[in-house]
């Protein structure tokens, strides 16, 4: 029996609407699957509550960022997190070893700047040429204080525990032409250093000073207390043997309480005789004159400037004898013993023509 077409129609659509209803329910479900996988679970607090619980959480979230565990150690470990800064760690091992290497080459630089060390001390040569040589420890050290001198020009006066303990003498000879001592007396000369006599540099012949009486008389009479001085250019022992002796002769009859001083000076813009003589030599001579001296009952003293008297005699053999130290300026710098400072030898006076040498005498021999 065949059957019409509606029947056909209808009947044949029935499964497809069904396939079709199926398959939209299955792509439902799988996206309703993934969708419900994916989102987070929805708290089930009021919105404002979720929101203020969202912000405390927030928070202690930065809390937790920014605050230091109260435990400082990483990991059970004894280290903090400072030692493990290794990076910085070499930089400051590295600086601090450059500083102390620094530190200790300025402490090697003092030590070795002879300027400072205290174990020099400088000598300025005729020529101008500078050199540091050694202080010798074992002679006797100069203990004036600088700080106690006071230079009133032209006169110059050292004081201690605010007392004036010096006198001011002057050193003068024939070539100073006539003198008035009164007037040198009364600017504050205390005592005359008067020249005796000399040897010839060239001719070796010896020579009396042609105003040395006069001078001492003149001087005596002023008030003035009385030294004496003799240049010499002996070149042997005799010769300063000769010397003293002519001296000591020339020294009777009068009262002499300040030193007889042994004067040995090379020649400027000249050749002496005492020239080529040694270190030795000259150190011989000067001893062979000043024991002499002492012998007769006079104070002897030696004379010269810094480099002399370190560097052409030697002083450890004239230890026994007061120096008279030469040397222009505000203050000396010799490091020995001395007791007389000649600190100007261009001093303008009343009572002479020509520029005065003005010394300071840091004792009174005339009290002793």
């Amino acid at each position: 029996m065949r059957l019409s077409d509606d029947f056909d129609d209808r009947h044949s659509g029935v499964p497809v609407i069904y396939m079709a209803i199926g398959m939209l329910l299955f792509v439902i479900t799988v996206v309703g699957a993934v969708v419900l996988t994916n989102k987070k679970p929805q708290s089930m607090e009021r919105p404002e509550e979720s929101a203020a619980l969202s912000e405390e959480e927030t928070i202690g979230a930065v809390d937790m960022t920014t605050a230091q565990p109260e435990d400082p150690y990483i990991s059970g470990s004894d280290l903090t997190s400072d030692d493990l800064d290794f990076w910085h760690m070499y930089d400051e091992t590295e600086s601090t070893e450059e500083e102390e290497e620094k530190q200790k080459e300025e402490e090697e630089e003092k030590v070795s700047d002879p300027s400072t060390d205290g174990k020099h001390t400088k000598l300025i040569a005729e020529d101008g040429t500078e050199e540091w040589v050694s202080i010798n420890p074992y002679l006797t050290k100069n203990t004036y204080d600088n700080a106690g001198l006071v230079y009133q020009y032209p006169i110059m006066k050292y004081y201690e525990d605010s007392e004036k303990v010096s006198r001011v003498g002057i050193k003068v000879s024939a070539e100073d032409g006539d003198i008035n001592f009164d007037r040198l007396k009364k600017a504050g000369v205390d005592f005359a250093m008067i020249q005796i006599g000399s040897r010839g540099y060239g001719s070796g012949n010896l020579m009396a000073d042609d105003m040395f009486y006069e001078n001492v008389r003149k001087a005596t009479e002023a008030g003035m207390d009385i030294g004496v001085t003799f240049f010499s250019q002996a070149v042997t022992t005799e010769e300063a043997l000769e010397e003293a002796n002519r001296v000591i002769e020339g020294l009777q009859g009068f009262t002499v309480v300040y030193p007889v001083v042994f004067d040995m000076e090379y020649i400027k813009n000249d050749t002496a005789r005492v020239q080529g003589l040694s270190k030795d030599a000259k150190t011989e001579i000067a001893m062979t004159f000043l024991n002499a001296i002492q012998q007769a009952g006079f104070k002897a003293m030696l004379y010269g400037d810094k480099e002399w008297l370190i560097r052409k005699v030697d002083l450890t053999k004239l230890i026994s004898y007061d120096v008279w130290f030469s040397q222009e300026g505000d203050t000396p710098d010799y490091p020995y013993r001395f007791t007389m400072w000649e600190y100007t030898k261009t001093a303008k006076l009343n009572g002479m023509e020509d520029p005065a040498k003005l010394s300071i005498c840091f004792i009174d021999y005339a009290s002793k």
